[in-house]
């Protein structure tokens, strides 16, 4: 999965690619769940979840005969999540075993963010560090979320302008939503 993620965005072709690649060596990111109980709560969730989403995206968008756009596309469907990188720990609790009654210490996922940031904005962030992104990527990225994003439950209307003028922010959301929910298994 990793030799194909990578393949994935160096198609892209955008300058930095190489520098973001070795800061994500850097990183847990090619091991990290992508979540603690929920879609990917496993080792590499985080990396398969970005490869689910690139390829919902693909699949989704109309703008196959366009590379500049299937590269903005792929760009911002593996990076989205790219803040989960350092954030979660493995720790275990203990469970016991309903058969046998006794306990056992088993592992599970923690968050341990060493960035508290935003999720969309710390994406974002961290990418823009190394890659330059059009104002469409860059929106798409942060508001990859969509409604559930906590700035927009103070009352924002900045995600639905964004979904209104960036065609990339909404295909990027529902590709996120159906690889969480529909991928997930």
């Amino acid at each position: 999965m990793k030799v194909q993620f990578t393949n994935l965005l160096r198609t892209t072709k955008r300058e930095g690619i190489e520098e973001l690649l070795c800061y994500l060596e850097t990183t847990d990111f090619y091991t990290a769940p992508a979540s603690t109980r929920y879609h990917g709560a496993v080792k590499s969730g985080l990396l398969a979840h970005s490869l689910a989403v690139c390829n919902r995206i693909m699949n989704r968008i109309k703008y196959q005969q366009d590379d500049d756009k299937m590269c903005s596309a792929v760009l911002v469907a593996l990076l989205h999540d790219i803040c989960k990188a350092n954030f979660y720990a493995v720790s275990s609790r203990n469970v016991k075993d309903d058969v046998t009654g006794k306990w056992h210490k088993e592992p599970y996922y923690t968050v341990e963010d060493q960035l508290p940031m935003g999720h969309g904005e710390k994406s974002l962030y961290i990418v823009m560090k190394y890659i330059k992104l059009s104002d469409e990527e860059a929106a798409a990225i942060r508001w990859h979320m969509g409604f559930s994003d906590e700035a927009f439950k103070g009352g924002s209307y900045a995600v639905s302008n964004a979904m209104d003028k960036y065609p990339l922010v909404v295909a990027l959301h529902i590709a996120d939503l159906e690889a969480t929910y529909f991928d997930k298994k």
